[in-house]
C-alpha cells in the first residue's frame, strides 16, 4: 500500500492518491468528512480553520459505496483558493507578483527550501511546506482506518501536555471509547483541570504574539500479534511507524511504550515479564503479559497489546510577535516574515496523528494477509486471531 498527496495551502485544491487496498471496503463521504471535520477543532486555531469545510471528495476508485481495488482518488477544494487565485496561478500573469516572501521564517522551510530550490521568492516553498497538506493526510488515513476497522483494530489519541502544562490523568478507559471523552475536550485531554491550565496557556501565549507545542499519545487496540518483523530494518513496525510521525510538519520526536524513560531504569523495570496464560492446558492463550513497557511493539514486530505512542510537537514556526531574520535577497537584518498561523494545533495534531498510525497498520496488515478483495483478507485475519489469540 502506497500513497502520495498534492497541492499547495492556497491554491485550487488538495490530491491524494491510495493504492493497495483491496476491494469490497465500505467508505462513504460522511465519515471521511466526520474525521476531517475533527482535525479542524481545538483551542488556539486560526482563522484558516474557519475558511475552510475541508470536505473531501471521491474521484477514483469507489463505486456504489465501495472500493475497487484500484487506486483510491481524492480531491479536496481549498475555499479560500478564490483569494489567491492570481497569486496562486498556475500560468503566467502580467504584471508584479503579489504576496511575495523575501524574508524566511526561523525554524520553517523558507530559507533551506529556497537555497535547495533556486527559488527568491519564497512563497514557492511555504505553500506545499504548509500544514495544511496534512488535512489530505488525514483524508486518507481514515480510509485506511476504514479498513482497520474492518480487521477489528480501533486507533484513538489524546493530548498529554501542551507547553509546561501536562496533564497526569491516566487512560482508565478502552481505546475505543478515548475518542468520544477528549473529543469534547477544547484541548483534547482527559483531565478537567488540566484543560483548563492549557486553555489558559494557549491564550496567554496568544496575547503576546507566541506559539505553543506539546505532546499527544496515540493508542491503537486489536492488533493481531506479528504485525512488523525483525528479519530486516526497514520492515520493522517501530521503524515506519517512526518514518511516518517525522514526516509530519513539526514533530521532532517520537517514542513507544516506556520510551526516553527506558533509558533510565533498570532492565527490571524496562521490559514485560511473561506469564502463563490462566489455563495453559486447556486456553488457546498460552501467554500473559505482565505489563506494557514495549507499548505494544518488540523486535519490530506487534505484541498483541494495545500499540502506544508518543509525538512531540514543537511550537508553530510563525509567531505573530516575529523572530529576528535576514532578508533573502538583500542580506539585511529583519523581522521575520508573519502569515497567518495558529497559536497552538496540538489537538489537531493528536487527530492526524491517528491518521499517520492508520497509514502504517494497515499496510502492515495487507502485508501480512494479503489479498485482492475484503473477502479474502477478513478469514485470514480472523483464522490468525483464532490461532494465536491476544
Amino acid at each position: 500500500m502506497r500513497f502520495l498527496t498534492s497541492g499547495e495551502s492556497h491554491g485550487p485544491a488538495l490530491m491524494g492518491i491510495l493504492e493497495g487496498l483491496p476491494a469490497g471496503l465500505p467508505i462513504s463521504l460522511d465519515y471521511l468528512n466526520a474525521h476531517l471535520r475533527r482535525r479542524q477543532k481545538g483551542h488556539g486555531r486560526g482563522r484558516r480553520m474557519q475558511i475552510e469545510t475541508d470536505e473531501v471528495q471521491i474521484t477514483a476508485g469507489v463505486r456504489h459505496g465501495h472500493t475497487l481495488g484500484s487506486p483510491i482518488g481524492l480531491l479536496m477544494p481549498n475555499r479560500d483558493w478564490k483569494n489567491w487565485e492570481e497569486t496562486m496561478a498556475a500560468g503566467p500573469i502580467e504584471g508584479p507578483v503579489k504576496r511575495v516572501v523575501t524574508v524566511p521564517r526561523p525554524g520553517h522551510a523558507d530559507l533551506v527550501g529556497g537555497i535547495k530550490y533556486g527559488h527568491e521568492d519564497l512563497r514557492n516553498v511555504l505553500e506545499r511546506a504548509s500544514a495544511r497538506e496534512t488535512a489530505m493526510r488525514v483524508a486518507l488515513g481514515t480510509v485506511a482506518r476504514r479498513l482497520l476497522e474492518e480487521v477489528g483494530i480501533v486507533i484513538a489519541s489524546r493530548v498529554v501536555s501542551i507547553g509546561a502544562i501536562s496533564d497526569p490523568t491516566p487512560m482508565d478507559l478502552p481505546v475505543a471509547n478515548l475518542n468520544q471523552r477528549v473529543d469534547d475536550s477544547p484541548v483534547r485531554c482527559l483531565g478537567s483541570e488540566a484543560e483548563a491550565e492549557m486553555v489558559a496557556a494557549i491564550d496567554a501565549a496568544k496575547e503576546v504574539g507566541d506559539t505553543l507545542g506539546g505532546i499527544v499519545e496515540i493508542y491503537a487496540d486489536g492488533l493481531p500479534i506479528g504485525l512488523g518483523t525483525y528479519s530486516q530494518w526497514d520492515r520493522k513496525l517501530e521503524a515506519a511507524i517512526g518514518e511516518a510521525f517525522l514526516s509530519m510538519n513539526a514533530f521532532k520526536g517520537i517514542e513507544l511504550g516506556l520510551g526516553f524513560e527506558s533509558a533510565r531504569v533498570p532492565g527490571s523495570l524496562a521490559h514485560d515479564e511473561l506469564s502463563p496464560g490462566p489455563d495453559p492446558i486447556h486456553s488457546p492463550r498460552r501467554v500473559n503479559y505482565l505489563s506494557n513497557r514495549g507499548g505494544g511493539i518488540v523486535a519490530g514486530m506487534s505484541t498483541g497489546q494495545p500499540l502506544v505512542l508518543r509525538a512531540a510537537m514543537k511550537p508553530i514556526a510563525t509567531l505573530m510577535q516575529p523572530l529576528k531574520s535576514v532578508h533573502s535577497l538583500s542580506g539585511e537584518a529583519v523581522e521575520a516574515h508573519i502569515e497567518r498561523s495558529d497559536t497552538c494545533a496540538v489537538p489537531a495534531a493528536a487527530v492526524i496523528g491517528e491518521s499517520l498510525l492508520a497509514l502504517v497498520l494497515a499496510e502492515f496488515v495487507l502485508e501480512k494477509f494479503g489479498g485482492d478483495s475484503l473477502a479474502e483478507l477478513l478469514p485470514r485475519v480472523a483464522l490468525w486471531r483464532e490461532l494465536n489469540p491476544f
